[in-house]
């Protein structure tokens, strides 16, 4: 794996992680009660972006450690998942009929 494709799987996974978080222990407008003129009573009022994007760059470094490693491993190869999704191999160059 190149360092590109490290960080873009890093990326990836920083990104799934932070949207998954978004919606945990966030306080709209409606659950404090003031509710500010022209906003919607589910605007956030109290988010904590600050302490979200940190877990996530956490939880992300475990996860993305794990993936690197298992596919820098080679327990699973790409002939695998194909022979998973479509049973016996066909040979290169055709099977001759």
């Amino acid at each position: 794996m190149g360092v590109t494709s490290a960080l873009v799987l890093f990326a990836v996974i920083w990104s799934m992680i932070f949207m998954i978080s978004l919606p945990i222990r966030v306080k709209t407008q409606g659950d404090l009660g003031e509710i500010v003129e022209g906003t919607h009573a589910g605007a956030p009022e109290q988010h904590h972006l600050k302490k979200k994007a940190w877990w996530t760059t956490g939880i992300t470094l475990v996860l993305w450690m794990f993936t690197v490693w298992f596919i820098q491993s080679g327990l699973v190869t790409v002939a695998d998942i194909e022979y998973w999704l479509h049973g016996d191999l066909t040979p290169i160059g055709g099977t001759g009929g």
